[in-house]
């Protein structure tokens, strides 16, 4: 029998452990290999090819909402499973539109991720109880519409979103390129389109807003310039 093949994304060593203990009890599954940060699971996803990623959301460099849409860019056939303390509706549309196939509270028990990962291999979708309920009453009603809960985070493009996680995370412009592998100037220009697009005009409240909306946690040590 084939085992289901998992790579595990937190930058929390202690809980990559843990997920590592829990899935190794299960006969069926087999973890991989382990990423810190946002940009170090899309490229061990790449190379590993597994059938599952559980995915943090508050990851340092990379997000996991972001890392996630590189990740089913480049690898169609994997699945995404969320693992995040955020559950508002706009929170879960912006990660159903980054393609996860499911999304898990960091509450959740053990038998719900392991059969999180059972569902979404067999092309299931799956979402904790809590946010399944919440969704249902987002689907649309006979004749009507339903109630979309959109964040502006979906209005960023990609790379936007990780110049947005760079400045909150107390990168400067400089560091925020080498990172990226882009020119100074055009960093300048993204940090302007996000300033416009999300009517933020200074970095302190851009900081804000990217902790409101999961991108880094709250208890991120981070350098307001």
């Amino acid at each position: 029998m084939k085992r289901i093949t998992v790579v595990l994304a937190d930058d929390h060593t202690i809980v990559r452990e843990g997920f590592r203990k829990l899935l190794e009890l299960e006969g069926d599954m087999e973890v991989l290999g382990e990423a810190p940060d946002g940009r170090q699971a899309v490229a061990l996803v790449a190379k590993l090819k597994p059938d599952v990623v559980l995915m943090d959301v508050a990851m340092p460099l990379l997000n996991g909402l972001e890392a996630t849409r590189q990740v089913i860019k480049a690898n169609p056939a994997a699945k995404v499973i969320i693992l995040s303390a955020y559950k508002d509706d706009a929170y879960v549309q912006n990660a159903i539109e980054a393609g996860v196939s499911g999304f898990l509270l960091k509450q959740s028990s053990s038998h719900e991720v392991c059969r999180a990962i059972r569902d979404v291999v067999q092309g299931k979708k799956f979402f904790t109880a809590a946010i399944a309920v919440r969704q249902e009453r987002l689907r649309p009603t006979p004749g009507g519409r339903a109630g979309r809960a959109q964040g502006k985070v979906a209005t960023l493009t990609s790379r936007e979103m990780e110049v947005l996680q760079l400045i909150a995370e107390g990168k400067a412009n400089k560091e925020t390129a080498a990172v990226l592998g882009i020119g100074m100037k055009t960093v300048e220009k993204h940090r302007e389109h996000l300033m416009e697009k999300l009517d933020i005009h200074d970095t302190a409240g851009l900081t804000r807003y990217a902790i409101s909306a999961g991108i880094i946690e709250s208890s991120v040590q981070v350098t307001i310039i």
